[in-house]
Order: C-alpha cells, then sequence, then structure tokens
C-alpha cells in the first residue's frame, strides 16, 4: 500500500498502532508512506540472503551485530526504513547492546538487505539515511548498490566483501 502526503506525526501514530511484533515492513521518503506484506518467497529468499551472509562473516572471522528489520528513522531528513535486514559490520562495537537506535547519535547499518518481489524497493531512504551498502534481490538476481557522494552507485563488488563473487553466489 502506498500513501502520499503522509507527516512525521502520522507516521509516528501509524507505527505505534502497528506496533513492534507485525509482519508488515514500512519505508518513508519525504510525505510517502509504502507498507509492505512480505510472501512466502520473499521471506525464504531474505533469510537464504542473510544466513549467507553471517556464514561469510563467521567464515571470515569478521565481528557483526544482526539488526533484522528493525525501524531506521530521522525526523530531520523525513525518512525512514525497515530494511528485510541489516548488519553493523564496520561500525558493529558502537551497537553493541543497543535496545533503541537514534540516528542523529548512532550510524546507520553498514549493510541492508531488500528483497523485492512485490514492490519497488526504496531506495530513497537508505541512501537519504547514509546506508553505504545495500543489497536488492529482484527477479532472481542481485543488485549491489554502494553509497558514492551520496548517492548509489551500482557495483559489482561488495565493499564488505570485495575478493569474493557475491552476485554470482547469490543469484
Amino acid at each position: 500500500m502506498l500513501f502520499h502526503d503522509v507527516n512525521w506525526q502520522e507516521l509516528e501514530a501509524i507505527l505505534e498502532e502497528l506496533g513492534e511484533h507485525r509482519g508488515s515492513r514500512i519505508a518513508y521518503s519525504q510525505g510517502t508512506l509504502e507498507i509492505r506484506m512480505p510472501l512466502p518467497e520473499h521471506e525464504f529468499n531474505k533469510e537464504i540472503i542473510g544466513d549467507m551472509v553471517k556464514i561469510l562473516l563467521e567464515e571470515l572471522e569478521i565481528d557483526r551485530e544482526c539488526f533484522g528489520s528493525t525501524t531506521f528513522k530521522r525526523k530531520s531528513m523525513l525518512q525512514g526504513i525497515e530494511p528485510d535486514n541489516c548488519f553493523y559490520i564496520q561500525n558493529y562495537a558502537l551497537m553493541i547492546g543497543k535496545k533503541r537506535i537514534d540516528l542523529t547519535v548512532d550510524p546507520p547499518p553498514d549493510l541492508a538487505i531488500e528483497v523485492a518481489l512485490t514492490s519497488k524497493t526504496q531506495l530513497d531512504a537508505c541512501e537519504a539515511l547514509g546506508v553505504p551498502e545495500i543489497w536488492r534481490y529482484e527477479n532472481k538476481k542481485l543488485l549491489i548498490n554502494v553509497l558514492q557522494d551520496g548517492k548509489y552507485v551500482e557495483s559489482e563488488i561488495s565493499a564488505i566483501f570485495p575478493n569474493l563473487p557475491i552476485i554470482e553466489a547469490i543469484s
């Protein structure tokens, strides 16, 4: 569902009403609110990709904090997103034990994963919030976007796993 002209107070009220234990995901950018209800195929792909990231990080002995589909929002930017999965890798030490995220002081996740089967992924919010890398799985293909000069550019290589053929492995 797509809603236009949603102000910040309305977004906060909707999130409060939906609660923290729900199956839907939101994306909010400059007054546009998208609410998505993931299908089984979406959840399967999300779990597989997330598990692959965890296995790679474990095998490479890279520390991380996984924040799943946590709500990330910043009122001053009128942006909010709930990625399908996300990881703190470079900034993991800052996030150990965090129960709430405040993007005015906390960094955004280092890697966000979006599986887009029934809706267009909201890159605008991730880009505005400064998520350094986002993986989008669309049409059985992985797309890697890395943040450069405040804008996402498509990349063949993951900045997190520069020596691994991530696109081929996941696709």
